[in-house]
């Protein structure tokens, strides 16, 4: 299937009550969780204090990294951390909801800053709208993706395509999805992903049996967060020579 296409809708999920308004996307070369995580921190505050006057979509692919949510505990984790340390990938706890999950290269992650009190959203509906922008990705390859109420994040059968974890600070959200499209699977066999046993994780090209144009997918998913927000996407890159704190300064010089 042509990844330009346009879809239907998978289903009739909510789309967000946005006037159609423009938010920032900001696309990230690698960068390191911990800048990506402090700079989602500054502009979560920046957006409170009104020095932000639009919400910020980011775009990025991270180093190794393991990562615990509120409910994470090192109980998940399914090898000793001197095997993770001999790899060289930290363990990072942070305020996001969910448990314990695994980012890589070849993972896409969506980290969009979102004043959900002034789009008068609560927060399911805030994920749901967010797992429909992953849903509709996979349609794009042909791929039929689902949703689970009783586990957040998005499904192929019983495999987790794409995991979601969110915190909300001020009524304003941050952190957000990690789509799976050609990152090695192997870092998810060394823990129970997201607190659950027994489950398989899935990427796109596990599913297609191919590799995936990562330029492809952040086009598909643009549009779609577009369509179900309702809203037009200013796109930018970054270099790579780029700072966080030149990064930061520069959103909110455009803010």
């Amino acid at each position: 299937m042509n990844p330009t296409n346009p879809i239907p809708p998978t289903n009739p999920h909510p789309v967000a009550p946005f006037p159609k308004k423009k938010w920032l996307c900001v696309q990230l070369p690698l960068t390191d969780y911990r800048e990506a995580w402090r700079l989602q921190i500054d502009l979560v505050t920046a957006r409170w204090e009104k020095r932000l006057d639009t919400d910020v979509v980011l775009l990025v692919e991270h180093p190794p990294v393991f990562t615990l949510g509120r409910r994470g505990g090192m109980g998940n984790l399914t090898v000793s951390e001197n095997v993770l340390k001999e790899r060289g990938i930290p363990i990072i706890q942070v305020e996001r909801g969910g448990d314990i999950t695994f980012h890589g290269p070849g993972q896409l992650v969506i980290y969009p800053i979102v004043d959900l009190t002034a789009a008068r959203l609560g927060v399911t509906d805030y994920v749901e709208i967010l797992e429909e922008a992953i849903i509709r990705v996979a349609a794009n390859w042909g791929i039929t993706a689902n949703r689970n109420p009783l586990n957040r994040g998005v499904w192929v059968g019983n495999s987790k395509l794409g995991s979601i974890g969110i915190a909300v600070r001020h009524g304003i959200s941050f952190h957000g999805v990690a789509l799976n499209v050609n990152l090695s699977l192997e870092p998810f066999t060394w823990i129970h992903p997201c607190g659950l046993k027994g489950i398989e994780i899935t990427s796109l090209e596990k599913e297609l049996g191919r590799s995936v144009s990562m330029d492809d997918v952040r086009k598909a998913l643009r549009r779609h967060i577009e369509d179900v927000f309702g809203v037009e996407l200013t796109m930018t890159e970054i270099a790579k020579d780029l700072g966080i704190e030149e990064l930061r300064n520069w959103i909110l010089g455009i803010g």
